[in-house]
């Protein structure tokens, strides 16, 4: 059954880590109304939520996918680059144990889930302020024994490699092709509209492809493409680097 990790928001999101945009005061009671309504959007598409308590000491914790990678065979506890969130590792570990053996990154390494793009079993890797080489190499020495690759990504203007593309298909990227090097890649990409260069971070679930609201060019370039497109209203969320990915952690159990 698809089952997706979240996390409440938490009382001190506004003190939320930031890396390129520029600090806007969040409404964080907003913040969490547009969180239950992204989980009860997954849940009308069918997908299991398994919702975790808040952690009100870490205020980056909503943001689930960055302290994990899951596969189908095992779930790897990352290094998070942002040494503050650290913390956020331990309790999503003891929640990812009851589905996946637990492999863990070790120092040097650090590495981020948000800069982690998966189609089959091609892994790009996002070289980014938050991911080092030491953590594409040590990813990749802990997945190849289970047929994976490690594709290396330079990122640059952005977050994660997820802020710059993301897959809605087995075979298609949305991207945004200026802020990472697309060389890596060889597949076909769906270019953002130039209006909207944050539009790349969308979740695929099944055959919808969920977007911010504040979105609608690419929502319509998508729809002109035949996917399905579920427009969210994140706009609190995304003052803290927010995309649709980076809250939940999404995997068959």
């Amino acid at each position: 059954m698809l089952t997706a990790l979240t996390r409440k928001v938490s009382p001190n999101f506004a003190s939320c880590q930031l890396e390129y945009l520029k600090r806007d005061p969040i409404d964080v009671a907003l913040a969490e109304a547009q969180h239950r309504d992204y989980e009860a959007c997954l849940e009308r598409l069918g997908v299991r939520v398994v919702s975790l308590p808040t952690q009100p000491d870490l205020p980056d914790c909503v943001f689930v996918e960055d302290p994990a990678v899951v596969l189908h065979e095992i779930a790897i506890i990352t290094r998070m680059g942002a040494e503050s969130r650290r913390g956020e590792s331990e309790s999503l570990a003891a929640a990812l144990a009851r589905f996946r053996p637990l492999v863990r990154l070790s120092s040097p390494a650090t590495l981020e889930g948000g800069d982690v793009v998966r189609m089959g079993k091609a892994l790009y890797v996002g070289l980014s302020r938050r991911t080092n080489a030491a953590g594409a190499r040590q990813l990749a020495e802990i997945v190849e024994p289970y047929g994976y690759r490690v594709k290396p990504v330079a990122v640059t203007g952005c977050l994660h490699l997820k802020s710059a593309c993301c897959a809605v298909s087995d075979d298609t990227v949305l991207a945004n092709r200026a802020l990472f090097d697309t060389s890596a890649f060889h597949c076909k990409m769906i270019d953002v509209p130039a209006e909207e260069p944050g539009a790349a971070d969308v979740l695929r679930i099944g055959g919808t492809v969920l977007i911010p609201a504040s979105f609608p060019r690419t929502a319509r370039l998508l729809e002109q493409s035949g996917f399905t497109v579920q427009p969210l209203d994140v706009s609190e969320l995304q003052k803290a680097e927010a995309g649709v990915t980076c809250m939940s952690l999404v995997f068959e159990a």
